[in-house]
């Protein structure tokens, strides 16, 4: 499966912005797919995840109440509103798919070695 993450941009704080995940070549209907995140010099971080249906969401504190993660399976893409952007907010930002479970594991969704398949990574960046 390829991913192909798309939406990012130059915001300014407080501003909001949503970034797509789409996947080709292979349906992702029913493996849990996570965004995460990496700023320049630091470690590549979770920020969000989604169970195969939808309707099971995990989120990282540092963006909990601002970010909302989504997915639309006939459209085979998931989707990361962010909204009451801040500075710290600024970096790459990744989907991630993982094949070998449909449900949310906060053990296993929030470690990226456990997921398969990656995006290019969009970038965001807010300015203060």
């Amino acid at each position: 499966v390829q991913l192909q993450a798309s939406g990012g941009g130059l915001v300014q704080a407080g501003d909001s912005l949503r970034v797509s995940c789409e996947a080709s070549g292979r349906t992702v209907g029913t493996w849990a797919m996570a965004w995460f995140r990496q700023a320049p010099g630091k470690e590549r971080d979770f920020v969000a995840a989604i169970n195969w249906s939808g309707t099971r969401t995990y989120y990282a504190d540092s963006v909990k109440g601002r970010f909302t993660i989504s997915r639309d399976n006939a459209k085979n893409t998931v989707y990361l509103q962010m909204n009451s952007l801040k500075p710290e907010d600024t970096a790459l930002y990744y989907c991630a798919a993982d094949s070998a479970v449909g449900g949310l594991i906060p053990s296993r969704t929030t470690e990226p070695a456990n997921f398969g398949s990656w995006g290019q990574g969009t970038l965001v960046t807010v300015s203060s």
